[in-house]
Formats: structure tokens, sequence, C-alpha cells
């Protein structure tokens, strides 16, 4: 063999090392991925809502308004000023009677 022959197959012999170490080497087999881990399973959980309840703010025992003894025709068939001033008077005071039942009621709805 004569030199050039022995270079020429060293060099071949490189050349063939070199393609070999950057020749694409063919894909490992792909491995499928494992799937997602399902999402943790929904604990249930109370809620309360509080939700407001009509109630009646005045009391059935409320009593209707009384019969004022001032009215216009009672006032009109009264005898005189005494009899017309005592009517009034009856009825001022049933009125504020009524008054302060009803502003305890109106107190208690707020």
């Amino acid at each position: 063999m004569s030199r050039r022959t022995g270079i020429e197959v060293a060099v071949g012999a490189v050349l063939l090392l070199s393609a070999c170490a950057t020749a694409p080497k063919t894909p490992a087999p792909v491995q499928a991925l494992a799937a997602a881990p399902a999402p943790p399973a929904a604990v249930p959980r109370e809620v309360v809502v509080k939700v407001p309840v009509k109630t009646a703010c005045v009391p059935k025992t409320l009593p209707p308004p009384p019969k004022y003894p001032d009215s216009e025709t009672a006032l009109r068939d009264a005898g005189g000023a005494a009899d017309r001033y005592q009517l009034l008077a009856a009825g001022r005071i049933l009125r504020s009677r009524r008054l302060a039942l009803l502003e305890r009621v109106i107190e208690g709805c707020r």
C-alpha cells in the first residue's frame, strides 16, 4: 500500500466517523405523556344565605282609632260654647294618647 492510500484510508475513516457523530440520530420512541391528574373533587361546602323575612311592623294588637267626641257634627249639635270646649278637650286627650301609642309602635319598627 502506498502512503497515499493509507492517508486516504485514514481520512476516509475520520470522515466516516465524523459523519456518524453529526448524523441525526433516530429519535427515541416517544413515551405517551401521562394524562394530567384529575382536578381534586369538589368539596361540597355549606353556604348559609340569610334572607330577610318580612315581618309585620305594626302589632296585630294595635286597636283601631277611637271615635273622637269632637267630630264636626258633635260640635255643631253642642248646646253652647262650654259644651264645645269640653268636646274639644276630650278629643285632644284621646288624640294625645293615640299619638303616644303610635309613636311607641313606630319606634319599634325602626
